[in-house]
């Protein structure tokens, strides 16, 4: 998820776009001068003798998105404590304006302007990160204060891309805002950015798993009735009922029309630069592919990914399936210690090793018993993890290891019925 700095990430990566874009086109030479893009109130802009030819992108309005408003809610219980952090979900609403002194300057802007937006749908993570984190040799000295805080705003991390639209607005409604902006009229668009999930770093509570659902655990069983004629996955499936994946386990993966003279299966995390392909075992089948994960802990980060099955045949060209959602749940290695001692503050230090290795940039947490203690922080790619618990409460307490969301598994499912991990508990005297 993003933090507060995200709108005005939003902002800084179109105003990026619409200068390059003007650059690319060589637009100043259409108009006859400089052009300038800013990002300002409109009644910040000159007017009059003294205006300059100019594109000027302003956020007028800011409204919940309907689609994630009740994501992750209730946030708290009856006492008032923490449960989760939703996000708070925002559209973003854009006037885009253009300026010129001479005939035509203001249409000629306006249409280069408008034509990137309808060719960049959405804003891409390479995007996003070209603005927010520009490459050597500009370092964050060099960058106005405010553009330079904004490498923190995580929007490149983001779950869901940030998507463009045009907003047909009536001239009516345009009447309305100019006369809100209490400025001189100028050819103007309006756009809408959809979606900017803005998240809480507070701990929360987490109650421990369920260990069955319904009878033998079966629970509910949806399919398709009728399969499409084209490759598409249905389902994931973990080992032993698992609701994650780890390092060196095996996934079964269901779906239709998977034969093919070669299958692969791709796997994508919004922190990697690039997916990893892996191919299923033999016994692959045109319903179900079992793919076996390596053991491979520096390039597999723990977390979501998303992963579809592409399908080659001789003479056609490579179909890619529908996408899927998996989790990889982090492992607490050997070695945890079995009980730690609190000190004269009764704060207690605990160290654990885990596998795959935490990237500095990804959220870490605790879970002793039902509360959440966030890593230390770290500098570099890590399998080593500190935690500090201040007012450690004592006894035994269960403990899950969670990155970005997903937990280690604390259910042993392979016993009948299933049953705690006695590894994954800690005694703090």
């Amino acid at each position: 998820m993003s933090n507060a700095l995200a709108l005005a990430s939003v902002t800084a990566v179109l105003k990026d776009l619409l200068d390059n874009a003007l650059v690319d086109h060589s637009v100043s030479g259409a108009v006859g001068g400089p052009i300038t893009v800013t990002a300002q109130a409109p009644n910040r802009i000159k007017a009059g003798d003294d205006e300059i030819t100019q594109l000027n992108l302003f956020m007028y309005h800011v409204a919940p998105n309907p689609g994630w408003r009740n994501e992750g809610l209730p946030s708290r219980n009856g006492s008032g404590e923490r449960l989760s952090n939703p996000p708070l979900a925002l559209d973003l609403f854009y006037l885009l304006t253009a300026y010129g002194k001479q005939d035509f300057e203001s249409e000629i802007l306006l249409g280069y302007a408008m034509q990137m937006l309808h060719e960049t749908p959405v804003l891409t993570r390479d995007a996003i990160r070209r603005t927010l984190v520009p490459a050597s040799p500009v370092d964050g000295g060099m960058l106005p204060p405010a553009l330079g805080a904004l490498a923190a705003a995580d929007l490149a991390e983001q779950v869901e891309q940030i998507k463009l639209s045009p907003l047909s607005v009536s001239t009516e409604e345009m009447s309305k805002m100019w006369t809100a902006f209490q400025a001189n009229y100028r050819p103007s668009a309006a756009y809408q950015a959809s979606v900017v999930l803005i998240e809480s770093m507070h701990p929360s509570k987490a109650p421990l798993p369920v260990l069955t659902r319904g009878l033998n655990d079966r629970g509910i069983a949806v399919g398709p009735e009728i399969a499409p004629s084209f490759p598409g996955l249905v389902a994931v499936h973990p080992p032993n009922r698992q609701p994650a994946v780890r390092l060196g386990e095996e996934l079964s993966i269901s779906g239709h029309h998977l034969d093919g003279d070669e299958v692969m299966v791709r796997f994508a995390h919004p922190r990697l630069a690039a997916a990893i392909e892996l191919a299923p075992s033999p016994q692959r089948t045109a319903t179900e592919l079992f793919v076996q994960l390596p053991d491979d802990p520096a390039n597999w980060p723990a977390g979501f990914y998303t992963l579809a099955a592409i399908v080659r045949r001789a003479g056609e060209p490579d179909r890619t399936t529908n996408e899927l959602t998996v989790a990889l749940a982090p492992r607490i290695a050997s070695g945890f210690p079995t009980s730690i001692a609190r000190d004269a503050q009764g704060k207690a230090t605990l160290s654990l090793a885990c596998s795959p290795q935490v990237l500095p940039e990804q959220r870490a947490s605790l879970v002793l018993g039902e509360r959440e203690i966030p890593a230390e922080p770290r500098t570099a790619k890590t399998s080593q993890l500190t935690f500090i618990v201040h007012a450690a409460p004592t006894g035994e307490h269960f403990v899950r290891l969670r990155v970005d969301g997903v937990e280690s598994l604390l259910v042993n499912r392979v016993a009948t019925p299933p049953t705690f991990d006695a590894m994954q508990k800690v005694t703090i005297a």
